[in-house]
């Protein structure tokens, strides 16, 4: 008789991912201190007392330290907090901007109206207007068509990028912007600062990516063919949860609720599934027996990316001459 083999699945952690960024971003801080800026400042406000922003704050802290930055976190009462990041916005010591969210749980208009005041030259999160029109548009630049200054990512959409490519999901053969072209994936969150913004970056790059959340299910694709410049979205009428798993290689959730579980018997055997909410989206032991790949959670490659977007927000002030000299020698 032939004997069973076994179910496999890889646990693959966030420090593993980020470890390579960090690298990246030391190489990058290097380059940085060569023009004279020493110890980039990021500057951190807290405004609420969710303890999945705390602990973001903590580990914030912790790898700015490790890693040569500085770190300087304003605890503040949410009715002040306009008033400080506008001080920030014109305090030259501070290089970058957080804003940890929520703060106005039961008006998430409010909150949108704070990411709109912070500097967009220190919106280290990439969540002000230029920054996600530029992203839903596919827009890399923010000065077309001297294309000088990068236009940012928010920070973990792009650290579930970065997870994707390390992962070798992102298909390196074929060139830049297609490279999940054939690939299939669902996103349960539709937030403004998280899930939407990453279903347009998974559906820029050729996925086909369903995305679900409490109002139903939408289609983010880059439209027909290989050829479309920008994502486009079409309401599915009649879809449920359940068939947008059935169909999908890659599941990734971030639903912000302690009780909720991606059903593990609807997954698809070999899928990859990946958490990015602060509780525990899958079953830990349930889905190592379905999935081939999991990644419980993404924070610290979060954190890396914020580093990264806070060197590029440093680039973006340099002199038009001194950009124009560095695109030519890279």
């Amino acid at each position: 008789m032939s004997q069973e083999v076994p179910k496999t699945c890889k646990v693959v952690l966030a420090e593993t991912v980020a470890k390579r960024l960090l690298g990246e971003v030391a190489d990058s801080l290097d380059a940085t201190r060569a023009k004279g800026i020493k110890q980039p400042c990021l500057t951190a406000f807290l405004a609420n007392d969710d303890p999945a922003a705390v602990k973001y704050a903590e580990w914030s802290k912790k790898t700015c330290e490790e890693n040569g930055f500085k770190f300087v976190l304003r605890t503040v009462e949410k009715e002040l907090l306009e008033e400080e990041i506008s001080k920030a916005n014109d305090d030259d010591s501070v290089d970058g901007i957080i804003v940890y969210y929520p703060i106005f749980p039961g008006n998430p208009n409010h909150d949108r109206y704070i990411q709109e005041t912070v500097s967009l030259a220190k919106d280290v999160e990439g969540l002000r207007h230029t920054h996600l029109y530029n992203m839903y548009h596919n827009v890399r630049f923010l000065d077309p068509p001297t294309n000088l200054k990068k236009s940012l990512l928010p920070c973990t959409p792009l650290a579930i990028v970065k997870i994707l490519e390390h992962l070798q999901i992102y298909n390196s053969i074929l060139p830049a912007g297609n490279r999940l072209f054939g690939k299939t994936v669902t996103v349960i969150n539709r937030s403004e600062v998280n899930g939407r913004p990453l279903a347009a970056l998974l559906a820029n790059d050729g996925a086909t990516v369903y995305s679900v959340d409490v109002t139903g299910v939408q289609l983010f694709t880059r439209g027909q063919g290989i050829k479309q410049p920008r994502h486009q979205v079409l309401d599915k009428e009649g879809w449920a949860l359940e068939d947008c798993l059935r169909a999908s290689d890659v599941i990734i959730s971030g639903v912000p609720s302690e009780a909720y579980k991606v059903p593990t018997e609807l997954i698809r055997d070999g899928a990859v599934c990946i958490n990015f909410a602060s509780f525990r989206n899958f079953d830990g032991p349930a889905i190592k027996e379905r999935a081939s790949i999991y990644v419980p959670s993404v924070g610290k490659v979060t954190i890396a990316v914020l580093l990264r977007n806070l060197l590029r927000l440093i680039d973006n002030r340099q002199p038009a001459a001194e950009q124009q000299n560095a695109l030519v020698a890279g």
